[in-house]
């Protein structure tokens, strides 16, 4: 019995150790190496945060998803941004759309998101279902109707956060001018 115990114990303590080592407790700050992760395109192309930084600067931007409904501040932000593409293309960056949510009618979703808008060559939305990559940036705003905290980071080519803003409400969005002013200044 007592073996049974000590096994059941330390079941459980692998358990709590792999799920501790999957979420992160805060979101990388600046002059940190933002965690790496891989996740897919509507279309289904799997794309790689760290390959997409061997090239140039990532904007990454964790939007809300679908919390119950498309969140406008959520539109008014993204559309913000592609009005402003050139200047992100002049700036050498691309733009990382993160759409989190439950994997059941994710992808309709986030088709549904992107009704009326055209993403330029250098944006991506990519879906994280399940809420992977929300848990590993620490930006997970587990309350009923929620899903993440909308946050923006700015990283380089080597993989380090140089820009980062995470708001704890629905807004506090960053700007597509804020993030010019800090590239320009790179």
């Amino acid at each position: 019995m007592k073996q049974f115990l000590f096994s059941l114990l330390l079941a459980c303590l692998m358990t709590v150790s792999a799920v501790s080592a999957n979420t992160a407790s805060t979101p990388p700050a600046v002059g940190e190496k933002a965690p790496d992760f891989t996740l897919s395109t509507l279309q289904g192309k799997k794309v790689r945060l760290s390959e997409k930084t061997a090239k140039s600067t990532v904007v990454l931007v964790a939007l809300r998803g679908y919390p119950g409904y498309q969140c406008p501040l959520c539109n008014i932000q993204v559309q913000d941004f592609i009005k402003n593409a050139q200047a992100f293309a002049d700036a050498k960056a691309q733009v990382v759309l993160v759409y989190p949510g439950p994997p059941e009618k994710l992808d309709e979703r986030a088709m549904e998101f992107l009704t009326n808008k055209t993403l330029p060559e250098h944006f991506e939305l990519l879906l994280d279902p399940g809420y992977e990559f929300t848990n590993l940036y620490g930006l997970r705003w587990d309350a009923p109707k929620e899903t993440a905290y909308p946050s923006t980071f700015l990283i380089d080519q080597k993989g380090v956060v140089f820009f980062s803003k995470v708001s704890k409400s629905h807004g506090g969005r960053t700007k597509a001018s804020e993030l010019l002013e800090v590239l320009m200044k790179k």
